[in-house]
């Protein structure tokens, strides 16, 4: 293993003035240690954001669930609060991966990442949520861009995501043996105001599909979900299954997700 300094800060100024100085933020370390181990990433200084309290918590404020950046998927699974007011949120976190990865992952590490198969940034998208940052305030739209590609400027660090509590949500995968990830994953999500559904595994990032949100918005039963036609032009296609099979995984698991959020 090459050389690199490691930084545990207790307060989240200080681990800000050790990222702004080079430092590399350290969340769960799934996706940045394994990085590393295959040298894809080399950092001379990693700054471990485990210590910093301001970064953890679950709370409910103004009828939204707030979960701080470096809660655990196992936190979260667990949580009270999140099995009561959001459980479809609780039982994403509980299948994120393995019993290894659920003790040491984060959300917010998970979102920062941005892995285009990864489970958090369908819940995040799909709950219209809101992602806190050390700057300022970002819309769950705004934020994704493309394949590990966010609105992060350098130096920003996510410090919590508000998520509306939606009426009904669920969320359904195939996982992909091998990784763990999913080979696609829906998450679906009905407010007040309509339907919000967001596709991993299946593109180059998270996504909303309009099509299944027009349907379901107008009303939310598997055969609403059956009748949209998914188109596969812009879908991957890989070893693990092609851009037409993937299509069709999106609207049978579009068709789990809302039976098991309306049951």
């Amino acid at each position: 293993m090459y050389a690199f300094t490691f930084e545990q800060p207790t307060a989240l100024d200080d681990a800000l003035r050790q990222v702004a100085a080079g430092g590399k933020p350290l969340a769960g370390g799934q996706t940045l240690l394994a990085s590393m181990k295959l040298r894809l990433s080399a950092p001379e200084q990693l700054v471990d954001l485990g210590r910093c309290q301001e970064l953890s918590g679950i709370g409910l404020q103004n009828g939204e669930l707030v979960i701080g950046a470096m809660t655990r998927h196992a936190e979260v699974a667990v949580n009270p609060q999140v099995r009561d007011n959001y459980p479809a949120l609780a039982d994403l976190a509980s299948r994120i991966g393995d019993r290894q990865v659920r003790a040491m992952g984060t959300l917010g590490g998970s979102v920062a990442n941005n892995d285009p198969a990864a489970c958090y940034p369908a819940a995040v998208l799909a709950s219209g949520a809101t992602i806190v940052t050390t700057q300022r305030e970002i819309a769950a739209d705004d934020f994704f861009l493309g394949l590990f590609a966010t609105a992060l400027e350098e130096g920003e660090l996510i410090k919590a995501i508000r998520f509306p509590v939606p009426k009904q949500a669920a969320y359904e995968k195939l996982r992909q043996k091998a990784s763990h990830f999913p080979l696609v994953g829906v998450f679906v999500a009905r407010f007040d105001d309509g339907v919000r559904v967001a596709i991993t595994g299946a593109g180059n990032g998270v996504f909303r599909h309009a099509g299944l949100e027009q349907a379901l918005s107008q009303a939310f039963t598997a055969q609403s979900a059956a009748g949209v036609h998914i188109d596969d032009a812009e879908l991957n296609s890989d070893l693990h299954g092609t851009a037409a099979y993937r299509a069709n995984l999106i609207g049978v698991l579009a068709q789990r997700a809302v039976t098991k959020a309306s049951s």
